[in-house]
C-alpha cells in the first residue's frame, strides 16, 4: 500500500505545479482509455480525488492569507 501524500505542508507554488501534473496525468489516462483497456482502471478516480485534495488545500491557504 502506498503512503498518502500530505498536501498541508506544501507551499502554494508547489501545489500549483502538482495540480498541473495531476491534470496532465488525468488527460493522458482519458486518452489511453479511449484507445484500449488500461492496466489500472481506478487511476482516473484516484487522480480526480488528488486534484480535489490539492484544490481544497489551495483554497484553504488562499483564505488564510
Amino acid at each position: 500500500m502506498t503512503k498518502k501524500i500530505s498536501f498541508k505542508d506544501k507551499k502554494a507554488d508547489e501545489l500549483e505545479k502538482m495540480l498541473g501534473e495531476k491534470r496532465e496525468t488525468l488527460r493522458q489516462f482519458r486518452f489511453a482509455v479511449a484507445g484500449s483497456r488500461p492496466a489500472d482502471s481506478s487511476l482516473g478516480a484516484k487522480t480526480r480525488k488528488d486534484i480535489a485534495r490539492i484544490l481544497t488545500e489551495l483554497t484553504a491557504k488562499k483564505n488564510n492569507d
